[in-house]
């Protein structure tokens, strides 16, 4: 918790410049783009969601290549809004692994941060 107030110190989302947060779980992975000013998460997007959920697929995706389509997704998403630029916040998780390969998949998608 300590590590997660010093970060929100320091990372404001405004509207035209709004905050990506992110969570992880073992499961899943969880993000949202949020003006902290108004306090409304803007888009939200997860692993959770019934398109990614489809159990008929043969083929089985690794938790970082879905973690790549929820960013791609977001990224869509924040597209339909005319959002360009946004603040990534990582939380308390370091940028490796599943946390990176949701940024690259927003960054795919042309948001800048």
């Amino acid at each position: 918790m300590k590590k997660n107030k010093r970060i929100l110190k320091k990372v404001l989302g405004t509207k035209k410049k709004p905050r990506i947060t992110v969570f992880r779980s073992n499961r899943a992975i969880y993000a949202q783009i949020i003006d902290d000013l108004s306090g409304k998460t803007l888009v939200s997007s997860s692993s959770r969601e019934k398109i990614f959920r489809n159990n008929n697929m043969k083929i089985k995706k690794t938790k970082i290549k879905l973690s790549n389509e929820v960013g791609k997704l977001l990224g869509e998403r924040a597209s339909l809004l005319k959002i360009k630029k946004v603040i990534f916040d990582r939380g308390r998780y370091l940028y490796h692994g599943r946390i990176k390969s949701l940024a690259e998949g927003v960054r795919e998608m042309g948001l800048d941060f």
